[in-house]
C-alpha cells in the first residue's frame, strides 16, 4: 500500500513538473513572438516613412532617378519578407540605400533647409533608435527561449511537444556600423 502512494506521488510530481516546464516554454515562445512583433511595428513605421521622404526629395533632384528606383525596390523587397533571415537582409539593403538617398542630399542644401524633409529625417532617426532598441529585446527575448530549449532537462519537454529553438535577428555588421546618418 504505501509503495502504491510512492509511485502516486511520484507521477503526479512527473505531471507537475512536465506541466510547469510546458507552460514555461509557451510563455518564453510568446514573448519571442511579443517581441518579433515589436520589430514589425517598427519596421512599418520605416516603411510607411521612406516613400515621403523619397517624394520630397524628388522635389528637389530630378536626375537621380536610380537611387529612387533603388531604395523603392529596397523597401518592396522589406514588405515581402516572411523569415527572420529574409528581413535581416531586407533591412541591411534598404540601409544601403537609405545611405545613398541621403548621400544625395548632402549635395543640396535647399533640400536639407526643407522643413518636411527635416522632419521626416527626424522621424526615421528616432525610428532606427526604436528599431533597434526592439531588436536588442528581441535577441535577449530568443537567448532566453532558445536556452529553455536546449537545457537539459527542458530540452526533453521540448522536443516531445516540438518546441523550436528561435533564429535571431541578425543585421550586417557593416550595415549596422553605418547606418543611415539623417544628421546635418
Amino acid at each position: 500500500m504505501a509503495l502504491t502512494w510512492i509511485i502516486i506521488i511520484v507521477i503526479i510530481l512527473v505531471v507537475l513538473y512536465l506541466l510547469g516546464v510546458f507552460n514555461m516554454l509557451v510563455r518564453r515562445r510568446n514573448q519571442v513572438r511579443e517581441a518579433w512583433s515589436d520589430i514589425e511595428v517598427q519596421l512599418k513605421r520605416r516603411y510607411n516613412l521612406i516613400p515621403n521622404l523619397v517624394e520630397t526629395v524628388k522635389g528637389y533632384v530630378k536626375h537621380e532617378q536610380g537611387t529612387f528606383d533603388s531604395v523603392t525596390q529596397a523597401r518592396a523587397a522589406a514588405l515581402g519578407a516572411q523569415t527572420v533571415d529574409q528581413h535581416a537582409q531586407a533591412q541591411n539593403a534598404l540601409s544601403g540605400s537609405l545611405r545613398g538617398l541621403f548621400a544625395i542630399a548632402e549635395n543640396y542644401p535647399e533640400l536639407k533647409a526643407n522643413t518636411n524633409f527635416l522632419e521626416l529625417q527626424r522621424e526615421l532617426s528616432d525610428t532606427e533608435n526604436k528599431i533597434q532598441a526592439a531588436h536588442r529585446f528581441y535577441n535577449g527575448v530568443v537567448r532566453d527561449y532558445n536556452t529553455s530549449v536546449e537545457s537539459v532537462p527542458t530540452n526533453i519537454v521540448a522536443s516531445l511537444f516540438g518546441f523550436k529553438a528561435a533564429d535571431f535577428f541578425q543585421l550586417d555588421e557593416e550595415a549596422a556600423r553605418s547606418v543611415p546618418k539623417v544628421s546635418f
